[in-house]
């Protein structure tokens, strides 16, 4: 009874849980680096070139969205050629396509990296 009420507030609170263990984590990291002797300016230097987070992200997207797609499309080939359980086939393909997609994101994220 009435449990959408409960769901909403929990995601926003889970989102919010997220974001603060991170960002304390990473402030805690960062004041023990900085007791030990370690230079500030290894945080916010500009001589170690990065990948920019978005393009990580929208490549990831990318080949995640692509990797479904796929998914979608073997499983109907599945399903009405070869006669497998469109119960079995959709779920199958669309998350291991999802999966190859996600794990190329990677090796091409790796390779920006390395180019940057």
């Amino acid at each position: 009874m009435h449990s959408e009420l409960i769901i909403i507030p929990v995601i926003f609170g889970v989102i919010f849980g997220i974001f603060y263990l991170f960002i304390s984590a990473r402030n805690k990291e960062r004041l023990a680096l900085i007791e030990k002797g370690a230079d500030a300016s290894i945080f916010y230097g500009k001589d170690r070139k990065v990948t920019p987070m978005w393009k990580v992200i929208i490549i990831n997207l990318a080949l995640l969205s692509m990797g479904i797609g796929i998914g979608i499309f073997i499983a109907a080939i599945l399903s009405q050629n070869l006669n497998v359980d469109e119960d079995v086939a959709y779920p199958g393909t669309i998350f291991l396509m999802a999966g190859v997609g996600l794990f190329s994101g990677y090796y091409f994220t790796k390779k920006l990296n390395e180019d940057a």
